[in-house]
């Protein structure tokens, strides 16, 4: 296989997978550097770099776990409250090898939007090496990443744009459903 093919590969069966679906298998700090600095080859803009990431791990995870799960108790009026979905944002947090906090960086450079951009190429860099890897991901970003500024330390030009779940599983390889390209493509010759 070449590296067309390799990549080509890699892209067509990269998928969410769910915390369920994670084994204990740790994900060493080693690997999860790797794939972070396969994140930070993604395009930006003047080299502006505006991505940002906090790994939780081992005893962090619990403290996410318990920082998200509150702020979901405080932030929903009471007759809307659902202790399942409580102890399910604490649950999927513990089962997972590393969460990820993505956070946007603007510099004020270059419009928003390029910064958001770039953050998401990041992203997609780190899924892939991840789904390489035979780690499992996905990108969550519930109503309460608006209020873990000072939790996660952010500076006033700064956005958490969600939380990247990890971990190793034993799901099979499946494509994506998408619609053909050539539905998606106007030529111009």
């Amino acid at each position: 296989m070449n590296d067309f093919q390799t990549i080509q590969h890699i892209m067509q069966h990269r998928r969410s997978i769910f915390p369920v679906s994670y084994t204990k298998k740790e994900i060493t700090k080693d690997t999860l550097i790797q794939l972070l600095e396969c994140a930070n080859t993604a395009p930006t803009h003047k080299l502006t770099q505006p991505w940002r990431f906090v790994v939780f791990r081992e005893e962090g995870l619990t403290r996410l776990a318990n920082q998200l799960a509150d702020l979901y108790k405080a932030l929903t009026p009471a007759e809307q409250f659902l202790q399942k979905k409580y102890e399910n944002t604490r649950e999927k947090i513990l089962q997972s090898g590393a969460v990820i906090a993505i956070v946007a960086s603007y510099s004020g450079a270059v419009p928003q939007w390029e910064e958001l951009a770039a953050t998401a190429c990041a992203v997609q860099n780190l899924w892939l090496a991840a789904s390489a890897a035979g780690i499992g991901g996905y990108w969550s970003s519930p109503g309460a990443i608006k209020h873990v500024g000072d939790f996660l330390a952010l500076a006033g030009n700064e956005e958490c744009l969600g939380f990247f779940y990890m971990g190793y599983h034993d799901e099979p390889p499946r494509t994506g459903n998408r619609k053909p390209v050539t539905e998606k493509i106007s030529w111009e010759d």
